[in-house]
């Protein structure tokens, strides 16, 4: 049987945040757990996940990292 969840797209930094979202619903409350309580903002709509960390003090390769692994994108 195949993993169709592995099959999706990794998430990474120069991914807006609008379109994670939209790929990924429950990356809502997986951002807002990294500090990102303005997930929902019009600013998201045209912002990259490595902007919207650079914003909120994150390192995006690991916050991309860490929607990947609880996303289920990567094993670790």
């Amino acid at each position: 049987m195949e993993n169709t969840t592995m099959n999706k797209e990794p998430v990474t930094g120069d991914m807006l945040i609008a379109n994670i979202i939209k790929k990924y619903p429950d990356a809502t409350f997986l951002l807002m757990n990294c500090g990102m309580g303005c997930v929902s903002c019009p600013a998201s709509q045209m912002e990259s996940l490595a902007e919207a960390c650079a914003v909120h003090g994150l390192d995006a390769e690991e916050v991309a990292r860490y929607l990947n692994v609880e996303l289920g994108l990567i094993e670790i």
